[in-house]
């Protein structure tokens, strides 16, 4: 029978206009009974199976002939699979590939090394999400600063939201993040997420503001902030920039969600990623992205801890209370917390692993 909500995902798909097409390994006849049976053949404009073109599909020819016949190119179309090994073979033909994964699956290397999106069912998918997905550069030209605003049950200040929206060239209200940017005046390029935790005058404001707005199922493992972070990584990768990162009301008030927003941030490593909130910055440092810190002037007398995240971090720190020459921290150990910035030119450098250093208000 039918995965749960792929009809109407297909519908979605055939109302846009979007030419759709099936790629099996069973026998024609045996598919187009099945499609009869469940009343969904009329979504489909071609079916094309492996007895087609002679081999299964440990080879591409399957796909490459259902593109074929749809007039398109692998490099403008998706191929939607569960099979990890298909997900590869679908990948190296130049195919944008959806992995569709089970719950024992989610983790299998075939799927996050060749799926451009993966998903655990197809409520968590959607047109617009698939609209907004951009590859990345061969080499990246010029640095696009992206500010995420999530929607933390504690959101931060009005006045940080506005201070940071200013210096930054693309902004994303996640979800509830869309009651603080309609505070502080922001104008916002992308509203995004499930709107399950905004109000309707805000998400009516964002909805008759923002340049793009991206909506996702309410029923997905991902969340809003997840992938509001997609959007900056895709609208990069259209304009052919590396990614700068900054994410604000992510981390108030639920001490669980602050620690996973950690992680997902340190996820983005290469796009010099920081989380600011009212009392404090935090800025990843790696080898992977920007490996060192310089506080400045104005952070002397502040307090500040490094916290590292891998194992085998290696982390400097000069010009602090406590200096510390290629020390090796253990993953989130305290040898690093609440040291004192001692002048102007203090620094924390990253030389192996990933560290994360706040810096206190």
């Amino acid at each position: 029978m039918p995965v749960p909500d792929a009809r109407a995902f297909l519908e979605r798909l055939k109302a846009a206009g979007v030419p759709l097409a099936i790629a099996s390994s069973t026998p024609e006849t045996i598919v187009r009974a099945a499609l009869r049976g469940y009343g969904i053949e009329d979504l489909f404009d071609q079916v094309v199976c492996a007895a087609d073109v002679g081999r299964g599909k440990d080879f591409p020819d399957v796909y490459l002939a259902a593109c074929a016949r749809l007039g398109a190119t692998p490099e403008t179309s998706w191929v939607f699979e569960d099979a990890p090994f298909a997900v590869r073979v679908a990948h190296d033909a130049g195919f944008h590939v959806v992995g569709v994964v089970s719950e024992w699956e989610a983790d299998d290397p075939l799927f996050v090394e060749n799926a451009h999106i993966i998903v655990h069912g197809y409520p968590e998918l959607s047109l617009e999400l698939l609209r907004d997905y951009a590859d990345g550069p061969a080499e990246a030209e010029g640095l696009l600063s992206a500010l995420v605003v999530d929607g933390s049950p504690e959101p931060s200040s009005a006045e940080l939201v506005a201070r940071l929206a200013l210096c930054s060239d693309y902004v994303i209200a996640a979800d509830r993040g869309a009651e603080i940017c309609r505070e502080a005046g922001v104008a916002v390029d992308v509203f995004c997420g499930d709107a399950d935790s905004v109000s309707a005058e805000a998400a009516s404001w964002a909805h008759g503001r923002a340049s793009t707005e991206i909506r996702f199922p309410s029923e997905k493992y991902a969340t809003d902030l997840a992938l509001a972070i997609d959007c900056a990584c895709h609208e990069a990768a259209r304009q052919g920039k590396a990614l700068e990162l900054t994410v604000t009301c992510a981390s108030g008030g639920r001490p669980d969600h602050a620690l996973a927003v950690l992680g997902l941030v340190a996820r983005h490593v290469e796009a010099s990623p920081s989380l600011v909130e009212d009392g404090y910055e935090c800025r990843i440092l790696s080898p992977k992205g920007v490996a060192s810190w310089a506080f400045g002037e104005d952070a002397v007398g502040s307090t500040f801890s490094a916290i590292a995240l891998l194992p085998g971090t290696v982390v400097s720190e000069h010009g602090t209370k406590w200096e510390l020459d290629h020390r090796t921290l253990e993953v989130l150990g305290d040898l690093g917390v609440s040291n004192e910035v001692a002048s102007a030119d203090a620094e924390v450098t990253c030389h192996a692993g990933m560290v994360a250093v706040y810096l206190l208000n």
